[in-house]
């Protein structure tokens, strides 16, 4: 009898047992639940900070009590200030990065924001190291840490613009799984970081980045990519869509008109009603005193060039309803 009510006790949850040692059997509290409760209504409320409890090994806490209490604020660019020393902050940046403690590291990225935007010139020959941290960083458990590096990635995008390219490559990956996954907070912040990067780089360089991530198993990868491609062409301009190929980039566009999410057909959609502006505005034809024809004409006829039938009939339907109803609306 006693072994069979053990059993049961077993299947109670932890946080639901009585304590032998307190009085009258009070129930335990969860140990983590005013933090929790602070932690979402600190989001409901729009607040800028964050309070994680401390992870559990075994039962202990792994980065000691204090981190229970620690609090971790989300500061906004414009609200950041410089540094107060500077040349200690340079000489601690990056093994302060490299910390163990979760708090220190959350610390000197803030540390590197500030530092990316009012000392640009102070840590470029650190930049390489620093990524190397950052995306370290961004591939924390931890979501203040997480999203902590999101927000000084779009920083450090804002501030060394196309001096990033050659090491843009883990950051982006990063940046495209994070904007991907399913914990809301994290990823509105890297939906940021994204729309940081392809305004602050040049198109140019930046789209052959992008170009691989529209093939990922990923759907959703895919669609934050093909988000990213739809934002940079109406920079490149007619010179810049002749230099990287509107041939490459309307293949895109209509390989993305059947993909799997609504995200992707949009920016697909959006990408191509782009090229068609461009294409017409660089290939006016002579007049001819029929209308319209020639024009809608030689939009089709690139289209089919470049195109398979099937794709190039699903590219022009999308932009000729679209031209259909800018005629109405006039």
């Amino acid at each position: 009898m006693s072994e069979i009510a053990l059993r049961d006790v077993g299947k109670i949850p932890e946080s639901e047992r009585t304590n032998g040692n307190a009085n009258n059997g009070h129930r335990i509290k969860p140990r983590f639940e005013s933090i929790s409760a602070k932690a979402d209504e600190g989001h409901k409320k729009g607040m800028t900070s964050l309070v994680e409890a401390p992870l559990m090994t075994n039962g202990i806490e792994s980065s000691g009590s204090m981190l229970a209490n620690s609090e971790v604020e989300y500061i906004e660019s414009e609200n950041l200030k410089d540094v107060e020393d500077l040349e200690n902050c340079l000489k601690t940046l990056l093994s302060e990065l490299g910390s163990k403690d979760w708090v220190s590291v959350c610390d000197a990225l803030n540390n590197l924001r500030r530092l990316s935007i009012f000392h640009r010139e102070a840590i470029v020959n650190m930049l390489t190291d620093m990524i190397s941290l950052l995306v370290k960083s961004l591939k924390n458990p931890r979501s203040a840490v997480c999203k902590t590096a999101i927000m000084a990635s779009a920083d450090i995008f804002r501030a060394y613009n196309d001096d990033i390219i050659d090491s843009l490559d883990p950051l982006l990956v990063q940046l495209l799984l994070k904007s991907s996954q399913d914990k809301k907070f994290v990823c509105e912040a890297a939906e940021i970081a994204l729309i940081a990067l392809t305004s602050s780089l040049s198109p140019l360089l930046l789209l052959p980045k992008l170009q691989p991530y529209i093939k990922n198993r990923n759907p959703r990868i895919r669609a934050k990519a093909s988000m990213c491609i739809s934002r940079s062409v109406p920079r490149l301009g007619v010179d810049g869509i002749e230099a990287f190929g509107i041939d490459k980039l309307i293949q895109i566009g209509a390989s993305q008109l059947s993909d799997q999410l609504p995200e992707s057909r949009d920016a697909a959609r959006t990408l191509l009603l782009e090229l068609q502006s461009l294409y017409e505005k660089s290939h006016v034809p002579e007049p001819t005193g029929l209308s319209e024809e020639p024009f809608i004409a030689s939009w089709e006829h690139f289209c089919q060039s470049k195109l398979s039938p099937l794709s190039a009939q699903a590219v022009l339907r999308v932009t000729n309803i679209a031209r259909e109803g800018l005629v109405l609306d006039s």
